[in-house]
């Protein structure tokens, strides 16, 4: 299962980023792949994690906002929020050749104007 990174869009001059440290992982299908995902923001912090297949728009898989740590999503995703160390890894229990896709890890100091946004940059 071959899985891709996106690019983070970058927003420095809000005093905030992301990074995703892999561009691609590949996982034996049946194994557990894990996507980091690693942020530093000065803001209330909203992260997100979206899935785009190839000649598709962005779906949201799931969204930290505030609450429990551990959040989680359809496909049977889930993603820890760990404040002190930054991170938003998502993960799942197993991979299949369908997890085939580009997943994007997103921070934001706002919850809405995200997916258009990120359409836009992923065209």
């Amino acid at each position: 299962v071959l899985i891709s990174l996106a690019p983070p869009l970058q927003r420095e001059a809000q005093a905030q980023s992301v990074t995703q440290p892999d561009s691609h992982i590949t996982v034996p299908e049946g194994d557990p792949p894990e996507l980091r995902c690693n942020y530093s923001s000065s803001f209330s912090t909203y992260l997100f994690w979206y899935i785009q297949y190839p000649n598709q728009g962005l779906q949201l898989l799931l969204k930290y906002m505030s609450g429990k740590s551990l959040v989680s999503g359809i496909k049977g995703l889930e993603a820890e929020f760990k404040k002190n160390e930054t991170s938003f890894h998502l993960r799942k229990t197993s991979s299949h050749w369908s997890d085939s896709a580009k997943y994007v890890c997103v921070l934001s100091d706002t919850v809405s104007g995200t997916v258009e946004e990120l359409n836009n940059s992923f065209q």
